[in-house]
């Protein structure tokens, strides 16, 4: 009996042991996790980060790279260009957009595409380049007084909602695999033809529905087009063909048609939106 007695004692003693060191356990996990010291905040934070390893596109060559900061290049150049284009219609009036202005960027677009690309006829490129893009600022013209007539903000608006499309198609472009985006090219030219019919059609018909849908369908295929086109520069440049300032004219047509839709779209919902208030 006393041996029994003993045993009982020892297993109770056993138990409580273990009790005690399981909630010693339970304690020391909910101090790990409710420790917001700045000692432990500083190790979820104080890592090495490599900024230049976001910039670095390893399935691009190093002489594509060179090619692709003289294409971005000179698109930053024609921006500057084309922004004077459009000051001197807006402002001074010196010159108006219309059917003039589209004439000459067309002969302007002609006369590069017949100039070839050489280091002797480099400079006499640029400056049919300049005058492209001077022209087409030219031809926002018209775009740039109606949207100015509803609200003069949107100008803003929509140069920066650019900005960020643009940059943030490209990027996707440039980080994507090799290739990954050229199967769109078939799928654009056809929607693009497509909304070309239906812009025609719309002329004679004169839906205001048909036209707001041309805008937003328009938006989405240019923003296709940045991404087909900026992997198609980035092959171009992987067979040899260098020729920077053609490149950046395809990158500068999207830039514009995106610009230039968003405007509409911005300025036709800012309308809906004053006339309800009426």
């Amino acid at each position: 009996m006393a041996g029994w007695v003993e045993r009982e004692g020892a297993g109770r003693r056993g138990e409580e042991r273990r009790g005690e060191e399981r909630r010693g356990e339970e304690r020391r996990g909910e101090d790990q996790v409710g420790d917001s010291s700045p000692a432990a905040t500083m190790d979820v934070f104080d890592r090495n980060v490599n900024i230049d390893a976001l910039f670095k596109f390893s399935q691009i060559s190093r002489s594509t790279q060179l090619h692709l900061k003289n294409v971005y290049s000179s698109l930053a150049a024609c921006m500057l260009v084309a922004a004077a284009g459009s000051y001197v219609h807006v402002v001074t009036r010196l010159f108006q957009g219309g059917l003039l202005s589209a004439l000459g960027s067309l002969a302007m677009i002609a006369w590069l595409g017949m100039t070839p690309h050489s280091p002797e006829s480099e400079r006499k490129r640029l400056a049919i380049l300049s005058g492209f893009a001077f022209l087409t600022g030219l031809g926002l013209g018209p775009t740039l007084d109606f949207v100015i007539a509803v609200n003069p903000s949107i100008i803003v608006t929509a140069f920066m909602g650019t900005s960020v499309i643009f940059i943030c198609f490209t990027l996707s472009a440039l980080y994507a695999k090799r290739r990954s985006y050229l199967f769109l090219g078939g799928t654009l030219m056809s929607a693009l033809s497509l909304l070309l019919l239906l812009s025609l059609f719309n002329i004679f018909l004169g839906s205001v529905v048909l036209f707001k849908a041309n805008m937003y369908v328009g938006l989405l295929i240019m923003c296709g087009f940045v991404l087909f086109d900026t992997q198609l520069i980035i092959e171009k440049a992987e067979n040899g063909d260098k020729d920077y300032v053609w490149h950046c004219v395809e990158l500068f047509l999207d830039f514009v048609a995106i610009f230039r839709k968003l405007m509409v779209i911005l300025a036709m919902n800012d309308k809906d939106k004053k006339k309800e208030k009426k």
